[in-house]
């Protein structure tokens, strides 16, 4: 659900993951390469973007898993919610650190704008089973999921043993 990015190139069997951010979240990427290297031909690479933007990525080497999880999450090109989908608190964690944000100093939010209504509920009821509740927020046009305050102490006791120093930022007040 969150910056990584599976293809299948035209003719081939499987799919690989492309794992890419910006280069101010390298210690980030190293840390999801060090999880994926086995599967990967090469370390992460810096890449000029333009004369504003340097992402830092890496590519694994096709394999039938993610192909599975590309058939799994992604319907017509598309990215979706799988109906069958089941989250830990170190896929939460994860997914707080590529798609996560706190706003002030108590709102966080899951950036989920790309994804429909029913997957985004989804979602949202899915938390509840780790006794977290959450909205839908509106985001100028989109909607995105805020967590309710009562229910912030929680998703960071649940999360902060999985965050990276790096994005400590993100969860403490």
């Amino acid at each position: 659900m969150g910056d990584g990015y599976l293809r299948i190139v035209p003719g081939r069997q499987n799919a690989f993951l492309e794992m890419n951010h910006s280069f101010s979240q390298k210690e980030y990427v190293d840390w999801k390469y060090s999880i994926f290297q086995d599967i990967t031909k090469s370390a992460p690479k810096k890449r000029v973007m333009d004369d504003v933007r340097t992402a830092y990525r890496f590519y694994t080497k096709q394999h039938p898993e993610i192909t599975r999880l590309y058939r799994m999450f992604y319907k017509d090109g598309i990215k979706i919610i799988p109906r069958d989908i089941h989250i830990t608190s170190l896929s939460l964690a994860v997914w707080f650190m590529d798609d996560g944000s706190r706003c002030r100093t108590s709102d966080v939010y899951l950036n989920t704008q790309q994804f429909d209504h029913e997957g985004q509920m989804r979602l949202v009821n899915m938390l509840k089973e780790f006794n977290l509740e959450a909205r839908l927020n509106k985001d100028k046009t989109y909607t995105r999921i805020r967590f309710i305050k009562s229910s912030l102490a929680e998703f960071r006791r649940l999360v902060r043993p999985h965050i990276i120093p790096s994005m400590k930022y993100k969860i403490e007040v």
